[in-house]
């Protein structure tokens, strides 16, 4: 019988392995560079972490919660914040035709 052969009680099932990788994260980095005759033609920086929300947040990452288009409360902040310029606006208009 082979070493390399698993048994039942030493098999790993996806998901552990997710839930493994989403309670600590996983960071994946990598830069792509082309050149030609010393001259950057492309330079691509690629960065992915997959965790899990509380892990990503235990880390300081929280963009969702500042996107529009994910966040609700992030989406009310950026009408109010325009309301109040367009009032703002429109009262300098008023002002310069009165």
């Amino acid at each position: 019988m082979s070493d390399n052969m698993m048994h039942p009680n030493q098999s790993t099932n996806l998901a552990d392995i997710l839930e493994r990788v989403l309670d600590k994260g996983i960071v994946i980095a990598g830069d792509i560079k082309i050149q030609l005759a010393d001259v950057d033609l492309l330079n691509i920086k690629i960065r992915l972490i997959v965790a899990s929300v509380d892990k990503a947040m235990e880390m300081g990452i929280n963009w969702w919660q500042q996107d529009s288009y994910l966040s609700s409360d992030a989406k009310a902040t950026e009408m109010e914040t325009e309301n109040a310029n367009l009032k703002e606006r429109l009262e300098a208009l008023e002002a310069k035709v009165s």
